[in-house]
C-alpha cells in the first residue's frame, strides 16, 4: 500500500516458519493481496479471480501442487473449493516442511470451513483486518497489550511501558474514516464517502449473493442497512425479526453471514464463575467505524460527535482496536462483555493465557470513578489482576492500585 508497512507481515514470517500453510482471511479491500505480496521473491502467485490462473488451477488441482510443491500464494482461494483436499494431499506428502503455501480469502464463512475440515493441524489461520490505529501510527503493537500478552500483572510497570502515538485530532480522523485502507490513500473526503458506500454494494452483490445464492437479497440489504442502528448494542432476535417479517432462526443466520463475512463482530456475553444474574444475550459491533458512518449518513466529525450513537461509535472503535492489536501477536483471545441484571457493565473482557483482562471504554477525557463500579466489581469477583479504562484523556493514570487509565493515543 504504497509505502504503508502493515503489522501482519510479522505474524506471518512467524507462521510459515512454524506451518506448511498459512490461510489470510479477511474482509475484500483490507490488504490481503498486498500483504501476499510482501514474500520473497521466490513465491509464485496466483488469484483465482484471474480466468488464466483458475483454469490452470481447476483443471487438475492434485497435478498442479505436484508442480508447485512449495512457496505457492494463492488469492481468493474460496472460489475454488476443489484444492482444499488436494492441498492436503500435498502437504502430506512432505509434512516436515514449512513455509510451502500461503492461501487468501474474501468473506467466506465457507473457506474457514474448507480451511478447518481439510486442513486441521497442516494450517495457521491469521485474521487480517483494516488498518489499524497502530499502523497508521508507528506500526508497532502497543506497550499496553504487548504487556498483558506477555503475561505482565504489575499495573505500575504496564504503566511504564506506555507512549503516546500521535495526536488526538489523527485518532478522531482515523475514527471517522475507518480503517479500510483505499481512502486513506486517495486522502479525499468526497471518495471516502463514495467509496464507502460501494464498498456496501459490492460486498452484498459480489459476496453475499455468489456466496449465499439461495438468501433473499432483498430482505439481507434490508438487514444491513438495520446494522448500523444496531451496532453497539445488546441483540434482541425477536426484536429484528419483527422489524424484518422474518422468523429469528432466519435472523440468526443473517448475523451469522455478517460475523462470517468479517463485518459484524459477535460479542458473546461472558458467564464463566459469575455469582450474579446476568444479561446472556450478545451484543455486537459493525468492525469499521468508517463502514458504520456510512451506513448512519454521518458525513463529518461535527455530525459524529452530535449523533446519538456516538458513544457506541467509539466503543466499537476500541474493542476493535484492541482485538486486532491481540491477533497480529498470534495471541488467541475469546472477547465478550458483561451486563448484571443491575445494570453493572464491562465493555469488553479478553481472556488468553494471560488470564481474564478487563475493559471498560469511555470517549471523554475525565473518568468518575462512581461509573467504574462495573468493572472494579469484575476485577475483584473474579480476581484479575488489573483492569483497563480506555479513554481520551492526555496521560495514562491509576484510579485505584488495580485500575490502570489509558488514552487512546496510547493504544
Amino acid at each position: 500500500m504504497h509505502g504503508m508497512k502493515r503489522l501482519y507481515e510479522g505474524i506471518l514470517k512467524e507462521y510459515l516458519a512454524q506451518f506448511p500453510c498459512v490461510a489470510v482471511l479477511g474482509p475484500r479491500q483490507c490488504g490481503k493481496t498486498t500483504l501476499l505480496h510482501t514474500l520473497p521473491g521466490i513465491w509464485t502467485h496466483f488469484d483465482l479471480e484471474r480466468g488464466s490462473d483458475y483454469a490452470v488451477i481447476a483443471n487438475d488441482p492434485d497435478l498442479f501442487f505436484r508442480l508447485n510443491s512449495t512457496h505457492v500464494a494463492l488469492d481468493e482461494a474460496q472460489l475454488l473449493p476443489a484444492i482444499f483436499p488436494a492441498l492436503r494431499v500435498a502437504i502430506d506428502a512432505d509434512r516436515s516442511q514449512k513455509g510451502r503455501y500461503v492461501i487468501s480469502g474474501s468473506s467466506s464463512p465457507e473457506l474457514l470451513r474448507s480451511v478447518s475440515e481439510s486442513l486441521a493441524g497442516r494450517v495457521a489461520i491469521l485474521e487480517m483486518s483494516p488498518l489499524m490505529w497502530a499502523e497508521l501510527t508507528d506500526c508497532q503493537v502497543s506497550g499496553l497489550i504487548q504487556g498483558i500478552s506477555s503475561g505482565e500483572r504489575n499495573v505500575d510497570v504496564l504503566r511504564g511501558e506506555l507512549r503516546p502515538r500521535a495526536s488526538l485530532e489523527l485518532a478522531h480522523d482515523f475514527w471517522l474514516r475507518g480503517g479500510y485502507p483505499e481512502p486513506w490513500i486517495a486522502d479525499d473526503p468526497i471518495f471516502a464517502r463514495r467509496w464507502a458506500d460501494q464498498y456496501a454494494r459490492t460486498y452484498l452483490e459480489r459476496d453475499v449473493m455468489r456466496l449465499f445464492p439461495g438468501l433473499d437479497h432483498a430482505r439481507y440489504r434490508l438487514f444491513l442497512q438495520m446494522l448500523g442502528g444496531l451496532s453497539g448494542q445488546v441483540i434482541n432476535l425477536a426484536q429484528v425479526s419483527r422489524a424484518l417479517g422474518v422468523s429469528q432462526p432466519t435472523v440468526r443466520d443473517y448475523f451469522d453471514i455478517a460475523h462470517g463475512t468479517f463485518v459484524w463482530r459477535k460479542l458473546p456475553a461472558y458467564g464463566r464463575n459469575v455469582t450474579k444474574r446476568i444479561v446472556k444475550h450478545a451484543k455486537g459491533y459493525l468492525r469499521d467505524s468508517g463502514v458504520l458512518h456510512q451506513l448512519l449518513r454521518i458525513p463529518d466529525l461535527d455530525a459524529l460527535l452530535g449523533h446519538p450513537q456516538v458513544g457506541l461509535s467509539w466503543e466499537g472503535l476500541v474493542i476493535e482496536e484492541i482485538i486486532r492489536q491481540f491477533n497480529v501477536l498470534g495471541e488467541s483471545v475469546e472477547a465478550s462483555f458483561y451486563r448484571t441484571s443491575g445494570g453493572a457493565e464491562v465493555d469488553l473482557i479478553c481472556e488468553g493465557r494471560f488470564g481474564v483482562i478487563p475493559f471498560e471504554i469511555k470517549r471523554g477525557q475525565r473518568v468518575d470513578l462512581r461509573d467504574c463500579r462495573g468493572i472494579r466489581d469484575f476485577v475483584r469477583e473474579q480476581g484479575c489482576p488489573f483492569g483497563i479504562i480506555i479513554n481520551n484523556d492526555t496521560a495514562p493514570r491509576l484510579y485505584d492500585e488495580n485500575l490502570l487509565g489509558v488514552p487512546f493515543t496510547y493504544l
